[in-house]
């Protein structure tokens, strides 16, 4: 007689998984019960087949194959019995994709619940074609995800309206399909209607002109819901912290930012809105923070009035100074998008800007740092690049080459005298070293070459410069290939013009140079000994070397 091995439940094969105490164990104790799995799919039992596949689920969630019951899913989604749907479906939705032609295998099945009259059947079904509907599938069941949009319950239509919104990602020809039933959807009291109606336009214009145009009709439509949302509101059940239904606000802001962007006339419909919730929305909570933002970004987004767009860079000002980390992001980020647009406006914010330099978070600092550079302009490059300058000596490493690109592109852009320009390059070699880009000795050889007024000063600079730190080998090349070199040897090494132990510390220092091991040593020795710059005579005196 054959032993019978009991299958565990899946409460047991929860608990003894998560009672093993190696790796190992847990995989013994999963590839036992697998083999029950597949014997018990194999004798074709239907009443323990919903059974074992949750099962198989779990195993499958914890990352094991178990692709064996994919097929198995399909004959639970074909069984009259609602038990076996519910597991069949979520099996499906877990373990079938567009990878798998066995997907296509279930499309009979979808339509045939979709046509019943059974709520939770419908449910399942639409729930399904929206988590792995394929394009192919979407084209085959339209027809009867269109007839659901308007069906009484309100439960079928908020997921028909969310496998719509599948539908249009998957096939934007499947546009015409959809527009009609949209403007009765718009009409509803019902959250979970309202807010996927929201979402369906909103693909529909992104991907059809045809149903941008045809949607613009129904902004001052949506300008009212909003206007009730914020004065009255339509349910206390879905407000938070005292802001009505952030959720529904925040998808009808971003869609009339969809229907105003380049169209004046459904601009103008949704400004005295727009200004409305600016002023009204209370900042206290995330929630009014996350529906301030959204009306920030649509008036910047649209053709709005002038005093709007300053109303809307001052709101992301306050949000600069807020204590939390994700608005001071939220709000540099936005800053960033709006500083081509209106740049004198987000100027207003610079020193808040400056400050936000200092923060200890790394992507706060990084994205201050950017919006920093955006705002140098000729008027206030000289005082933006003493706080950059500042900046990139106590900034981390990460941010440093950043940071010092940033400031050389700024200073070739506006610098207001060649000194000045000369003095920015030098620090940033000094200060920055080996995260320079290779290209700015160059440039500022380069510079030296076509200011002939700064020679003298130039090759003083970058002496000092190397007689602070020697390590910085690439400094002295800008100076050994300017023309100001050779008759500036004179007064370097002069007696008359310095001191002894200055002159001794001089060719001391090119002496170093010369030794120090480097990219440049071949180029200044194939110099010194071609008599482009002639090594340094040794003054009347000085101590022998």
């Amino acid at each position: 007689m054959l032993k019978m091995v009991t299958s565990l439940k899946l409460q047991d094969l929860i608990e003894e998984i998560r009672g093993a105490k190696t790796q190992a164990q847990e995989r013994e104790v999963i590839q036992k019960e697998c083999a029950q799995i597949r014997a018990s799919f194999r004798d074709g039992d239907p009443l323990q087949r919903h059974r074992q596949l949750a099962k198989l689920l779990y195993v499958h969630m914890l990352g094991y194959p178990a692709h064996f019951g994919q097929m198995e899913c399909l004959k639970l989604i074909a069984s009259p019995r609602f038990t076996d749907k519910r597991v069949g479906y979520l099996g499906a939705m877990l373990l079938l994709d567009e990878r798998h032609d066995a997907h296509l295998l279930i499309t009979n099945s979808i339509k045939n619940d979709l046509s019943q009259g059974i709520q939770a059947v419908q449910g399942l079904a639409l729930c399904t074609l929206s988590a792995m509907g394929s394009a192919e599938m979407c084209r085959d069941l339209a027809t009867e995800v269109e007839k659901l949009l308007l069906q009484p319950s309100p439960y079928v239509r908020k997921k028909a309206v969310l496998a719509a919104v599948h539908m249009i990602r998957k096939d934007p020809e499947l546009s015409n399909i959809f527009l009609p039933p949209c403007a009765k959807l718009l009409r509803e009291r019902h959250h979970g209607i309202l807010l996927g109606t929201i979402t369906l336009i909103m693909e529909l214009c992104e991907r059809s002109p045809a149903a941008l145009r045809h949607f613009r009709k129904v902004v001052p439509q949506l300008v009212q819901i909003l206007r009730t949302l914020v004065t009255t509101g339509y349910s206390t059940e879905h407000s938070i912290s005292g802001v009505s239904d952030p959720f529904l606000q925040v998808q009808i802001l971003r869609l009339l930012r969809i229907l105003g962007r380049n169209h004046e006339e459904s601009s103008e419909t949704m400004n005295d809105l727009l200004a409305q919730v600016a002023t009204n929305t209370d900042t206290s909570r995330n929630a009014g923070n996350a529906v301030l933002l959204e009306t920030v970004l649509t008036i910047m987004d649209i053709h709005s009035a002038a005093g709007l767009r300053v109303l809307a860079v001052n709101i992301l000002g306050r949000f600069l100074l807020n204590n939390d980390k994700n608005i001071r992001y939220v709000a540099l980020t936005s800053l960033l998008r709006l500083v081509q647009s209106d740049h004198s406006a987000v100027q207003r914010h610079r020193s808040t800007v400056v400050e936000c330099l200092q923060e200890t978070d790394a992507s706060l600092s990084r994205r201050a740092l950017e919006l920093s550079l955006a705002l140098v302009n000729s008027s206030n490059v000289r005082a933006m690049m003493r706080e950059l300058q500042a900046f990139l000596e106590s900034c981390p490493p990460d941010l440093r080459a950043d940071c010092a690109s940033g400031i050389l592109l700024a200073a070739e852009r506006f610098a207001p005298s060649k000194r000045w320009h000369i003095d920015t390059i030098l620090h940033v070699l000094t200060t920055a070293g080996t995260y320079v880009r290779d290209d700015a000795v160059a440039n500022l050889t380069q510079l030296i070459g076509e200011a002939q007024e700064l020679h003298a000063y130039s090759v003083r600079c970058l002496y000092h410069a190397l007689a602070e730190d020697i390590s910085q080998v690439s400094l002295p090349l800008p100076s050994f290939g300017s023309p100001a070199f050779p008759t500036l040897e004179f007064e370097w090494f002069s007696p008359q013009n310095s001191s002894q132990k200055l002159v001794e510390d001089k060719a001391h220092l090119l002496l170093r140079l010369l030794s120090w091991p480097g990219a440049y040593r071949l180029q200044l020795q194939i110099q010194l000994s071609s008599g482009e710059c002639r090594p340094p005579r040794q003054s009347p005196g000085a101590n022998e070397m």
